[in-house]
């Protein structure tokens, strides 16, 4: 049967040619003596095929035993020189050639199997067709009959034809099997594990793979084949020990992939997660390059790496476009905590990336690079001098994000060791970053300032002379991270400058404090969770250090909204710091005009009660008047309870103006009667209603630890 053990040909021809046979032809027209092909286990010989009368039918033996008809007979060619094309008899003869070899397989052991392998490639070369397109339609001939074969010795032979071509012409068979399948298959996936279970050819498939996904970087579909691949192939067990000498290469091309996939805005793949309980293949580019990344972590023990990816959300950030960078820097400190085997080689194989052209590539790099000086072994391998250099000429780019992972490789090196080290340098970095834009800038400063604090001999004299005018800003900045990030600071700073609080030193920090009294009242009731609990954490450390005793309202106001403790606590600050009562008042005006309503609402609550709680001589006549305009106007704001509360609010303005004496030029609208005396009636409390905003529970919170 012309099939053989391949199962019926797809619309193919029969052919006629055994192996033995057209070797032999070869080496007749090369001038050759005819023997066998190649030392070692060698196929049983086969006779000779007999001579056809014209007209009747021969039959050749095969290896097996089967006999195998020959073509018939065909038209005599006419005479004349002609271009002999790819013919329908050459295509039989390969598919002879394939039977031939899945025969000799099954009787001959891996040396007979090479042997055929070799003798096959030369009768490809032979009749003068390159190689690849050879290989080519085998490799077609493969996918077609793999899925019929049954399991067991008639797949292990088809399989280890492609495993004895792979051994001699892995490049062709790369490509070749790469175009034959661009979209998934089952039978391609079959043949991409049954060369990764072949220690023998495994790795050079592998070194294959990997420059075809470096050299498909025009062809989406060359890429997503040699991507899918890689993937098939690393699920193998035991296939990592192949990856040797450039494992670091091939983790940074995947990631280099990812970053430049989630760029690529004109990409048809949607980047969307795929997890392992999904049924059928992954949707997306982006899925299948993640899943070959883990498939890479997990083969080489890194089975840790992938769980501290997955709890810390690094793959949803390794295929965002605004927040890859962020997901490689979790990558980096994952590696570092539990895959330290590989940074050398890590580090050593993007250094030269680093100055590359190629945004994508120099980007994921420089964010390798930044997470790696974590490890303090691997920040050994270069001078800190070098290293240094290089993150000040990054702090200087005009690229935000190029400055941003210079800013976090300094405090890195910095501050690994436990001290905080190269502090000239660091700490006007961080003070600079302070007034930054891009707020990945200001996260980092504020996060790097707060670890300089928590360092033993921390400056806190100097920090809180430098951060008086910088931070007082960015308690009301309107980036939620950088806002309950600056709240954070402040409390670890007032923590760290307890002592020197306790004693009445520290007059720069006192000052800072008092400067941002207001807005962490008013935060309490900051629509973003994390501001409202670093703020009353901030609130607490203020209390244990300035010895106020108001930590018990304080947490009142932050989870029941209670107008009695915010009217407790206004008294007493107006009996400590009387002084400081016109601008505690100012800067609660500013919040009068919050586009929050929450906020609004809780600076009319704050100004009536510190209005009511101060003398006539505490507050000018300025600062009543525009108090009295403002609240005014939010007697008509939208939210009801802002509305009520700012009439009650202006009643107390207006009776602290009448208790105030009357100067020349004094506006009229506070002024008694004509004709009567001015009266002096004690001031009422103002009463609010409850309000109708959420108020947070207190369960779960004491169980934590603060922000610092």
């Amino acid at each position: 049967m012309a099939g053989g053990m391949w199962g019926p040909a797809r619309g193919a021809p029969v052919g006629a040619l055994t192996l033995t046979a057209l070797a032999e032809g070869i080496r007749a027209s090369r001038g050759q003596p005819t023997g066998p092909p190649a030392p070692g286990p060698q196929p049983q010989p086969e006779p000779e095929p007999a001579v056809a009368e014209p007209g009747r039918a021969t039959t050749i033996p095969t290896a097996g035993g089967e006999p195998l008809s020959p073509p018939p007979p065909q038209e005599p060619a006419p005479e004349g020189p002609q271009l002999t094309p790819r013919s329908s008899w050459e295509e039989g003869a390969l598919a002879d050639l394939a039977v031939y070899t899945a025969t000799c397989l099954e009787e001959a052991g891996f040396v007979g199997t090479q042997a055929t392998a070799i003798t096959l490639s030369s009768a490809m070369e032979a009749r003068g067709h390159r190689l690849e397109d050879q290989v080519h339609g085998l490799l077609r001939g493969l996918l077609a009959q793999v899925p019929h074969l049954a399991e067991g010795r008639p797949r292990r032979a088809a399989l280890r034809v492609l495993s004895a071509l792979a051994l001699e012409h892995s490049r062709d068979v790369v490509f070749a099997l790469l175009r034959c399948s661009p979209a998934p298959d089952r039978a391609a996936a079959e043949l991409w594990r049954s060369l990764s279970r072949n220690r023998r050819v495994n790795g050079q498939v592998l070194v294959q793979l990997l420059w075809a996904l470096k050299g498909s970087a025009g062809s989406q579909l060359e890429a997503l084949a040699a991507t899918r691949a890689l993937g098939e192939m690393l699920a193998v067990s035991g296939c990592i020990g192949a990856t040797r000498g450039f494992y670091p290469h091939l983790l940074l091309v995947l990631v280099t992939q990812l970053h430049e996939l989630a760029r690529d805005a004109h990409t048809p793949d949607t980047p969307k997660v795929w997890a392992p309980s999904h049924r059928g293949p992954p949707h997306s580019h982006a899925s299948c390059t993640l899943e070959a990344l883990k498939a890479l972590l997990s083969g080489d023990g890194g089975r840790m790496v992938v769980t501290c990816m997955e709890q810390a959300g690094g793959w949803r950030r390794l295929v965002g476009a605004r927040t890859h960078l962020e997901g490689v820097l979790l990558l980096a400190s994952a590696l570092v905590a539990h895959a330290d085997h590989h940074l050398r080689g890590l580090f050593a194989d993007l250094l030269p990336r680093l100055r590359s052209t190629e945004d994508a590539q120099r980007l994921t790099a420089m964010a390798f690079f930044t997470g790696l000086l974590q490890s303090r072994p691997t920040a050994r391998l270069l001078r800190e001098e070098v290293i240094l250099e290089r993150l000040r000429a990054w702090q200087g780019d005009p690229e935000p994000t190029v400055r941003w992972l210079g800013l976090l490789g300094l405090c890195h090196l910095a501050l690994n060791r436990g001290k905080v080290r190269h502090a000239t340098t660091l700490l006007p970095a961080l003070l600079g970053a302070l007034g930054e834009g891009d707020p990945r800038l200001v996260d980092a400063a504020l996060g790097a300032l707060r670890r300089v604090l928590l360092r033993p001999r921390a400056p806190v004299q100097l920090l809180s002379a430098e951060l008086r005018p910088r931070l007082p800003p960015l308690l009301d900045d309107v980036r939620d991270s950088v806002r309950a990030s600056a709240v954070g600071l402040l409390g670890t700073l007032v923590r760290r400058g307890r002592g020197g609080l306790q004693v009445g030193l520290r007059r720069p920090l006192r000052k800072l404090v008092l400067q941002s009294l207001v807005p962490l009242l008013l935060r309490l009731h900051d629509p973003n969770p994390d501001t409202a609990e670093s703020s009353e954490w901030t609130l607490a450390r203020c209390d244990q250090a300035l010895h106020w005793g108001l930590l018990e309202e304080m947490v009142t106001v932050a989870h029941y909204d209670s107008p009695e403790a915010l009217s407790h606590i206004c008294h007493r600050l107006v009996q400590w710091y009387p002084s400081h009562v016109p601008s505690f008042l100012s800067q609660t005006q500013g919040y009068l005009r919050s586009p929050q309503g929450p906020l609004r609402r809780a600076a009319v609550l704050l100004t009536g009660f510190l209005v009511h709680h101060s003398s006539p001589s505490h507050v000018t006549q300025d600062l009543l008047d525009s108090l009295f305009q403002d609240l005014g106007r939010l007697r008509s704001d939208p939210e009801p309870a802002v509305a009520a509360a700012a009439h009650v609010s202006g009643q107390q303005v207006a009776l602290l103006a009448r208790a105030q004496p009357q100067p020349c030029g004094w506006s009229l609208w506070y002024l008694p009667r004509p004709g009567r005396p001015r009266p002096r009636p004690a001031r009422p409390p103002p009463v609010y209603a409850d309000s109708p905003f959420q108020h947070r529970s207190l369960a779960g919170r004491w169980g934590c630890s603060g922000p610092g």
